[in-house]
């Protein structure tokens, strides 16, 4: 049955990309009037197009440090829902899991698709609990998330526990993606890791600090849109950082936002205008020809002026190509900034990113 059930995926894909899904399939928008509810919404939102849960961080191990990536997604394939058959197909659940040790050179990664049912992969509602087979990410009752995943190089056992409340990005969790576009988004930055990583049959703990961030949205990208830079800093002193921007293919701005919550809980919510980023350095992948600005001045505008930071890559080549899974080539790595560490998401910059 999963070897029935992976050969078929690849079919159900294309028969939505040539347009032979049905059409009663209606994805609603994200609203403002729908305020993000906690702990309701760590689980799934089965009706809209896409969401995801997403982890990554950073991991102090015996060699050094290193970054980690944990990440699952749920999309409503536009096939008839009236189907009252079982084998209709109307989720996919995908999984990313990725490592980046500056000793190995390059990311390590895994990757996992399969239809939701039949035992193969679930997004519960209600509360955080997908998996893909053995692969999977929940919240435990007080709080903490649980992840294991891995791939051919590594495996991951990671607890994950809050240190601080979730931050509702944009109004509430309405956060704007451009003109007419978005979603509905809140983080969990400063998460304490602890946990296991095995490596060519060796497990060492391991310890640490992470970011989570859960979005749904049916509609993300405008039509302008070719892909977006995202970074998610968690800093020294207790404050987190978000900065995003959708751009164009001319590496025009279609919308930019974010937020500043200091360690003391305040909140600044970033609009159109507020941040811009600005390549310093640039890395061209030998594998795509991509060139990506893996260091990147992010300026803020904030009451007390502008705040200037650069994010600088813990190495350079943290590209993950998800081609196989659906997803685009981009660049997902561990950064550092001036008082803080994170990560930096870097996507359409092989061609227009496609959702």
């Amino acid at each position: 049955m999963r070897k029935l059930a992976a050969l078929a995926l690849p079919w159900l894909l294309t028969m939505a990309a040539a347009g032979f899904a049905d059409d009663r399939v209606t994805y609603p928008a994200v609203s403002p009037h729908d305020p993000v509810v906690l702990p309701r919404d760590h689980g799934a939102h089965p009706d809209y197009k896409t969401e995801w849960w997403y982890v990554t961080g950073w991991l102090q191990t015996t060699t050094g440090p290193v970054g980690f990536q944990v990440t699952f997604f749920r999309s409503r394939l536009p096939f008839d829902d009236g189907n009252p058959s079982r084998f209709a197909p109307r989720q996919l659940i995908v999984a990313h899991v990725a490592l980046g040790d500056p000793a190995v050179g390059h990311l390590q990664h895994g990757q996992r698709m399969a239809r939701e049912g039949f035992g193969l992969a679930e997004a519960a509602i209600g509360d955080t609990d997908v998996t893909i087979d053995d692969w999977r990410l929940v919240r435990d009752k007080d709080g903490a998330f649980a992840a294991h995943a891995g791939s051919d190089a590594f495996t991951l056992d990671l607890h994950m526990s809050p240190t601080q409340a979730p931050l509702l990005q944009g109004d509430r969790g309405y956060s704007r993606k451009g003109p007419e576009e978005a979603s509905a988004y809140f983080s969990i930055p400063h998460l304490a890791v602890t946990g296991r990583l095995t490596r060519n049959g060796h497990a060492e703990t391991v310890r640490g600090e992470a970011w989570l961030d859960r979005e749904w949205s049916s509609s993300l990208l405008n039509t302008r849109a070719v892909g977006w830079d995202w970074a998610g800093l968690n800093m020294d002193d207790g404050s987190a950082i978000t900065v995003f921007r959708v751009r164009d293919a001319q590496g025009g701005v279609v919308w930019t936002g974010g937020s500043v919550r200091g360690g003391d809980g305040s909140l600044l919510i970033l609009g159109a205008g507020d941040v811009t980023f600005e390549a310093r350095r640039r890395w061209r992948s030998p594998r795509t020809g991509a060139m990506y600005p893996v260091e990147t001045e992010v300026s803020i505008k904030t009451p007390a002026g502008v705040r200037h930071m650069t994010l600088r890559p813990l190495f350079d080549d943290q590209e993950l190509d998800s081609r196989p899974t659906g997803g685009p080539i981009y660049w997902e790595g561990a950064v550092s900034v001036d008082g803080g560490r994170g990560f930096l998401e870097l996507v359409g910059y092989g061609g227009k990113a496609r959702l």
